[in-house]
């Protein structure tokens, strides 16, 4: 009796993964986007050529004749500004970050305010070169960086508006950091290589190399006939307190209930307050947060076959893992073969319930979320299904007050 029961269970379940509807692929020609054809023109890096007869072509999921949920319309959403491209600067840690501090000045104090991004990155950059000394050159100093840097660079330099320091010089309409950062990493091998570790004056050289590129940021300003520091600006008028922002992580790699380091290369500080908590609350903090108002800077890899610049939507394949075997686990394997990396900051900002399964609208400052071919009003955005926020996207920054009781369980 018991290996018939046995066998009838494995013949069910055998039943249900042939039942399962397949996703199904397709090789894509390369196509020039926004980034080739406006980006890369403005600043004059590369002149895009390509041989018809050799086109690069990418193994992807096809969307062709899925019900997508594709239109900013159809989703809940709470208020972000505009969408605005970060350029060819690798700094979308800093814009995701920056919008979501937008969103929770129009939350908190109903206003709406556009901060400057790269007076964040400005600073970023001092900070580095500042470690980058103090260890002897044992400190990376790249473009890079964490969406929790906003808040520590904020602590410590305050903030102020873009219309007061947009960073684009010499007519440049899109940001490129390239030629800077080259020129700042070069100066610094330099110091390295020569053991000259004097950091007043190499704090004093990479300053004067970014007030060449991209602008010295101001010390003061006026906003409505009052003058402001980047601080007082901060405190008074933002009225937003660095400390009330938290960091949510889910990686298996580290103990759960524990605030934890997230190893990952723009983690360049080694911050170690991290939340790290089981997959499934995590998710629960999504869903439950977006629905109560609050939005978050998201983080993580969007380098995956399911996730399209074509239709601005991000699945999981069968083909890749079946939605039903999606768990701490096989978000960790991915994580640890880094086939999983923290390659993009993103700003969650809406949600969608559809067939069963929640769905996230999601802004974007990178160019690949404006290479579609759907209206302009959809430039910028990408739709993301919860199975691939579940096995991709690591981490996000959020007020605590979303996770209050979550913090509570926390030694």
């Amino acid at each position: 009796m018991k290996k018939i029961v046995l066998f009838l269970v494995v013949f069910v379940l055998v039943l249900n993964v042939l039942a399962q509807k397949k996703d199904k692929s397709v090789f894509e020609e390369y196509k020039a986007g926004f980034y080739q054809n406006f980006i890369l023109k403005d600043v004059s890096v590369i002149e895009e050529k390509l041989n018809p007869e050799e086109k690069e072509k990418k193994f992807m999921m096809d969307h062709s004749g899925l019900d997508l949920p594709d239109k900013v319309s159809l989703y809940k959403r709470e208020w972000a500004n505009p969408v605005i491209s970060q350029g060819n600067a690798a700094s979308c840690w800093a814009y995701s970050t920056i919008s979501m501090y937008e969103s929770e000045v129009k939350r908190l104090q109903n206003k709406e305010v556009k901060l400057s991004e790269i007076f964040i990155v400005y600073w970023e950059y001092v900070e580095k070169a500042q470690r980058f000394i103090q260890e002897r050159g044992n400190s990376l100093f790249d473009q890079g960086s964490e969406g929790n840097a906003v808040a520590r660079i904020f602590t410590k330099y305050g903030a102020v508006p873009t219309d007061v320091y947009t960073g684009l010089l010499h007519e440049r309409k899109y940001h490129s950091h390239d030629a800077m950062y080259e020129e700042m990493m070069g100066y610094l091998q330099s110091v390295k290589e020569n053991n000259v570790w004097n950091e007043k004056i190499v704090l004093e050289t990479i300053k004067s190399i970014m007030n060449y590129h991209i602008g010295e940021p101001p010390a003061e300003f006026n906003i409505d006939g009052k003058k402001y520091t980047p601080k007082s600006y901060l405190k008074d008028y933002l009225k937003i307190n660095p400390d009330n922002y938290v960091e949510i992580l889910s990686y298996k790699q580290e103990p759960y209930w524990q605030q934890v380091e997230y190893k990952v290369p723009d983690n360049w500080w080694h911050n170690k307050d991290y939340y790290n908590v089981p997959l499934d609350v995590y998710m629960d903090i999504v869903k439950k947060a977006i629905k109560e108002g609050y939005t978050m800077s998201i983080g993580g890899d969007v380098s995956e076959s399911g996730f399209s610049r074509k239709t601005q939507v991000a699945l999981v394949p069968t083909y890749d893992i079946p939605s039903e075997y999606i768990d701490e686990d096989s978000r960790q394997f991915r994580f640890s073969n880094e086939t999983t990396t923290d390659d993009h900051g993103m700003h969650l900002v809406g949600y969608l319930e559809k067939d069963g399964a929640d769905w996230f609208l999601i802004k974007d400052s990178s160019s690949g979320s404006r290479n579609n071919d759907h209206d302009a009003s959809e430039f910028g955005y990408y739709f993301f299904h919860e199975d691939y926020i579940k096995l991709k996207m690591m981490d996000f920054t959020i007020h605590k007050d979303a996770v209050k009781d979550i913090l509570k369980k926390f030694n």
